[in-house]
């Protein structure tokens, strides 16, 4: 009861203390937000393991452009990073908050960014089994039900709430309207492969389609990488001199000495690859890496123009490690890259440590390669090398079929209110929903679009395709709103 209490006082201070400013001037992109810290229980269904004992969780809070008491509140389901990250990735949610003149709230997922919930012993083996979807799902459930009733939206017909999410974000604001509907009026799901981490897709199709994103780009770039991957097998077998002239042409920091150590190269490189797929913005971005427009294109360049494909190869991975700015010397793919339980990557740092367990429990990211359907070396990525990799790293022994129990796995009809929407520049696009299941579960494929662009804000480099689509999702959620209210809304206003 005590921390209940905490959780309604902060977030009601939040609200008092947002920065304001005039929004007939504001631009979305500069929405002022306030940080607070909101206590939730460290376990959220167990009444005996923690008892009362909270933590704090970190939510972004801006007011600028709400119609208090009465605009609908746009929540954003944090996923696996700082939420400041995706508060600067999402403007699309702030234009659309101006004009549905709705409350912003993004919260942090526990166990990323500041919301850990043993402090720096979060990630030790006693404390990390807490990280899971449902409790990061019911801390967010806590913190709508709590902020409403301080808002003074007690009444059904005000304030509904409205969730939006990018990738795992997505996945999370879907999977928030199938568990609580009481709460969540509507979803955005961008990006989402709700399908895919349930186990219930092809094996090689994510790494088929970042290699026919590269393609796309030009029909000979894969071509010239997987010549580039045959070549490095052959200087690997003639032992050491040829680790030492790969290593060289690659502008490696400590050379290679070993298969595993060349092992370790494919999969920096396949890392890249991989970002540089998801990312692929027809502008410059600074998202997860400091990228170029079209980075695909631009790596395809690097290697299609190189005289040396080795080295063409080694600047194109390097885009993404090196950034726009490059300013590395060499690269030290030990300390750019980790191996992890989820083989599109993990990231670095604490939040790598995070996922890593997430992917090692309930999120089944079963890809591999076989240099047949994609360009990457073979690589035969099975349920047991998985299993065998977390029990040595966490204790733990993944359930590769609870997701499709917990979230519905494909007969997610009896939900409604859900837009899910894919680029199909992105690799995940094929682990979601592509096609309307029902009126209100709806499907919006943009063409030229890379993961979630619908959920970055407007910019003149945008394709046709991604401003319909956002008109769309405008369209529908404004729907979502009038049949919750019981009013009509009559389309975009100004201030």
């Amino acid at each position: 009861m005590a921390a209940r209490v905490i959780l309604y006082v902060l977030f009601v201070v939040a609200l008092i203390t947002v920065v304001c400013c005039s929004s007939a001037t504001l631009k979305p992109a500069d929405t002022p937000y306030k940080v607070q810290y909101v206590e939730q229980y460290v376990d959220n269904f167990n009444f005996v393991s923690y008892g009362q004992r909270t933590y704090k969780q970190r939510v972004l809070v801006s007011d600028t452009y709400w119609e208090k008491s009465k605009g609908p509140i746009f929540f954003y389901t944090g996923n696996e990073g700082p939420i400041t990250a995706f508060w600067e990735a999402s403007g699309f949610v702030k234009e659309l908050a101006a004009k549905f003149k709705a409350l912003l709230v993004f919260a942090e997922h526990r166990y990323y960014g500041e919301s850990l919930p043993f402090g720096n012993r979060s990630f030790t083996g006693e404390n990390i089994g807490l990280l899971s979807v449902e409790q990061a799902m019911a801390d967010y459930a806590r913190l709508m039900t709590g902020m409403r009733t301080q808002l003074g939206c007690e009444s059904p017909d005000v304030c509904p709430i409205i969730t939006f999410g990018g990738s795992y974000g997505g996945m999370l604001s879907a999977y928030m309207r199938f568990k609580y509907p009481n709460l969540v009026t509507g979803a955005l799901a961008a990006s989402a492969p709700i399908y895919l981490v349930a186990g219930l897709t092809e094996e090689h199709q994510f790494f088929q389609d970042v290699t026919e994103d590269f393609r796309k780009s030009d029909a000979h770039c894969p071509l010239k990488v997987q010549s580039a991957f045959v070549q490095m097998d052959e200087l690997a077998a003639e032992g050491q001199q040829g680790l030492k002239e790969i290593s060289d042409r690659f502008r490696l920091c400590s050379p290679l000495t070993d298969r595993q150590d060349l092992s370790h190269l494919y999969g920096w490189v396949r890392n890249s690859f991989t970002t540089l797929a998801m990312l692929d913005y027809p502008y410059r971005t600074a998202f997860e890496a400091k990228l170029p427009a079209n980075p695909v294109n631009v790596a395809c360049g690097l290697i299609l123009n190189s005289s040396d494909l080795l080295k063409g190869l080694s600047q194109a991975a390097g885009l993404v490690y090196n950034g726009t700015d490059g300013t590395l010397e060499c690269f030290d793919i030990f300390q750019e890259f980790i191996a992890c339980a989820d083989p599109t990557g993990c990231g670095l740092g604490d939040d790598s440590t995070a996922w890593d367990y997430q992917a090692c429990t309930e999120v089944t990211l079963l890809e591999s390669t076989n240099n047949v359907t994609d360009m990457f070396p073979p690589h035969n990525y099975t349920a047991e090398a998985r299993a065998e990799y977390c029990r040595d790293t966490f204790g733990v022994t993944p359930r590769p079929d609870w997701m499709g129990i917990q979230f519905w796995g494909k007969n997610i009809l009896s939900s409604s209110n859900i837009i899910f929407s894919n680029g199909d520049l992105d690799p995940w696009r094929r682990g979601g929903v592509l096609t309307n299941l029902s009126s209100s579960l709806v499907a919006i494929t943009i063409e030229g679009g890379a993961h979630h662009l619908d959920l970055r804000g407007t910019n003149p480099a945008d394709p046709a395709s991604v401003t319909q689509a956002r008109q769309q999702e405008e369209a529908l959620i404004g729907q979502w709103i009038s049949q919750a209210t019981n009013q009509v809304w009559e389309g975009p206003t100004t201030k």
